[in-house]
């Protein structure tokens, strides 16, 4: 007989929203209860409750937090604990590595409460990344942990996950895009280029920002159109450092931040993505868009090891060059092609499915058991 959980789902940003509204839809089909928790880390009604009502991920309990450090991340971990006691599950299930993710497992495991983990094994290497430790944190936490590709897998046996406890399921992403009717296009039928900066590694330096302003210009110049949505943080940065003016360029549309659908059909109608975005490297696999990333190393390897991301950070004056130069290398007919007719990595749309069936099979019980171990009689764990 099937297992039914009370299972408590925080989310707090665009991508969790994104990738945790097939899961929560998957496992409310196959009979589960489920708790959603707006955690509050996105505060724009275009990242987050505009988003959460165009998928249907309606939040059970929203949170606001404190705009500033430290009282914003000692006021996630509070409501993360509190959520906990007024919900009582059965189990707390978290997406990926935002700030969300080690608050919630972290009071999981405070109140006794098994903790299962998806998009789990992505690794960066990168030292210097907050989502990092949060991805590890989270390793160390989780009973259950739902792989996206078997290179995220074979991540978390290095780290001495016992296998039993990895599942292979794909990422949700690819979910959301089949349920939405995205499909790719004829590499005929692309132009231009998709532009994306968020990060504070790559928006908050004035020197990458300035050259990541320089490569917006030399994509304009050298491969087509660029389509450059500014997130806030960015639009901010722009504005301090007196930048803006420089983005103005007959080959260079800067919008405002585009809803999810908008976003799609721009990644799906171009020829490349530039992006420090971790969602449109998977979003454009999935599409058979090749992706230049602003950054040195990725947690989304399947791509680089498939020759269709390279990874080409800011980090000094001669970035810009390396970035154009991979930009063009991906924009010509044989790198198109090769790119769209690739398969995806990251799965075939049923990893909602695959998580609430596994969730409900009875030999989840013994995986979901927090267990001391008995060494009494001497023994020694090696």
């Amino acid at each position: 007989m099937s297992r039914v959980r009370h299972v408590l789902v925080p989310f707090g940003t665009r991508p969790e929203v994104v990738k945790l509204a097939p899961v929560v839809a998957a496992l409310r089909a196959a009979g589960h209860r489920v708790t959603a928790v707006d955690t509050g880390q996105h505060t724009d009604p275009a990242l987050s409750s505009q988003l959460q009502d165009v998928l249907g991920l309606t939040p059970t309990y929203r949170f606001t937090l404190p705009t500033e450090q430290p009282a914003r991340t000692g006021a996630l971990h509070a409501d993360a604990a509190e959520a906990l006691t007024r919900s009582r599950p059965d189990l707390v299930l978290a997406l990926g590595d935002t700030n969300t993710v080690p608050a919630y497992a972290l009071a999981a495991r405070a109140a006794g409460v098994p903790f299962g983990h998806v998009e789990a094994g992505l690794r960066s290497l990168n030292q210097r990344s907050v989502e990092e430790v949060n991805r590890r944190v989270a390793g160390a936490i989780a009973q259950v942990h739902f792989a996206p590709t078997a290179r995220a897998a074979a991540f978390l046996a290095a780290e001495g996950v016992a296998p039993e406890r990895v599942f292979v399921v794909g990422n949700p992403v690819i979910d959301t895009l089949v349920q939405r009717g995205i499909a790719p296009r004829p590499v005929a039928d692309r132009d231009g280029v998709l532009v994306t900066a968020h990060r504070p590694t790559n928006v908050d330096d004035p020197a990458r920002l300035g050259r990541l302003v320089d490569v917006v210009r030399g994509l304009a110049d050298r491969i087509g159109p660029v389509t450059f949505p500014v997130h806030p943080r960015t639009a901010r940065r722009l504005e301090e450092t007196g930048l803006t003016g420089r983005l103005v360029h007959p080959n260079v549309s800067v919008t405002e931040p585009m809803d999810y659908d908008t976003l799609l059909a721009t990644l799906a109608g171009c020829r490349l993505a530039v992006t420090d975005s971790g969602g449109i490297q998977e979003e454009a696999a999935f599409l058979g868009v090749p992706v230049v990333v602003l950054r040195a190393s990725t947690p989304r390897w399947e791509g680089v090891e498939a020759g269709t991301t390279t990874l080409a950070g800011l980090a000094d004056d001669d970035a810009p060059a390396g970035i154009l130069a991979a930009a063009e290398a991906h924009a010509t007919p044989e790198a198109q092609a090769r790119a769209a007719a690739l398969p995806c990595p990251y799965g075939d749309g049923t990893t909602g499915v695959r998580v609430a069936e596994i969730l409900a099979d009875p030999r989840t019980d013994a995986l979901l058991a927090l267990t001391e171990p008995d060494f009494t009689d001497g023994r020694l764990p090696w």
